[in-house]
C-alpha cells in the first residue's frame, strides 16, 4: 500500500515472538512487548538505544517470559547470572 507521498506504508506489521518465533496475531491481546534500555558501561546513563522483546501468549501463559534466557542470549545479562 502507498500513501499520498508515494512511500510504502503498511497498516499492520506482524510481530514474532522472541522466544518461540511464532507469529503473533492481530487479535492476540495477551501478548506483551518489552523495551529494555541499553546503558553506557562507563557513565551508567541511557544511550538512546533499547532492545525489544516480544512474548506471545503461549510463552506468557506458561510463565516462561520471566525466564532470563533472552537477556542472556542477547548479552544484557552475564552468562553466569
Amino acid at each position: 500500500m502507498q500513501n499520498d507521498a508515494g512511500a510504502f506504508a503498511d497498516l499492520y506489521v506482524q510481530r514474532k515472538c522472541s522466544a518461540s518465533n511464532r507469529i503473533i496475531g492481530a487479535k492476540d491481546q495477551a501478548s506483551i512487548q518489552m523495551d529494555v534500555a541499553e546503558v553506557d558501561k562507563v557513565t551508567s546513563r541511557f544511550n538512546s538505544q533499547f532492545k525489544t522483546y516480544t512474548i506471545c501468549v503461549g510463552i506468557h501463559r506458561m510463565g516462561e517470559s520471566d525466564d532470563s534466557t533472552l537477556a542472556k542470549a542477547t548479552g544484557i545479562l552475564s552468562k553466569n547470572f
